[in-house]
């Protein structure tokens, strides 16, 4: 989900591994030249989700690698088959109200334009949850502080690898 420091706790965590951080949303304005709001804007959302797929669909094959998806990556039936398959997947799960509180004052997030913000955000996420629930790991971050997120990420990480 947008404003769940899928940015902000992935840098720390490819540091700890001493891996690639790769970004996807980064990678799509690189890649397009441009904003993802102003790609929203000019071309549409489903010609965003294209070329999100397209990248993410590139990145998930690579290895060593901490890859921050798009908030709405893992609603695809194919990248979210592919994440689960080619790597470990977490959800970072922020309760709404942190949510609403990060993003109200985000104006870079185009579903986020709309009149009613805390409405938007709401639906947004009871949209999303079933799909974030796939994950292979879901971290409740409500009361963690960034460097205890990593490290349970990296403690779950190296259990599961170790059952290989």
């Amino acid at each position: 989900m947008m404003g769940v420091g899928k940015s902000t706790i992935g840098k720390l965590l490819a540091k700890k591994l001493n891996y690639n951080f790769i970004d996807v949303d980064k990678l799509v304005e690189i890649n397009e030249g441009t904003s993802i709001n102003l790609i929203f804007k000019n071309k549409g959302e489903s010609y965003f989700r294209k070329i999100e797929y397209d990248i993410t669909l590139s990145q998930l094959k690579k290895n060593n690698s901490v890859i921050s998806l798009g908030g709405g990556a893992f609603l695809n039936n194919t990248l979210r088959k592919n994440a689960k398959n080619l790597s470990t997947s977490f959800w970072l799960d922020v309760p709404l109200e942190e949510l609403v509180k990060r993003l109200k004052k985000n104006k870079q997030r185009p579903l986020l334009q709309k009149k009613n913000l805390i409405e938007t955000i709401k639906k947004i996420y009871f949209e999303r949850k079933k799909f974030y629930n796939e994950a292979d790991f879901r971290i409740k971050c409500n009361v963690l502080k960034k460097d205890e997120i990593v490290s349970k990420i990296l403690n779950i990480y190296e259990r599961s690898r170790n059952k290989i």
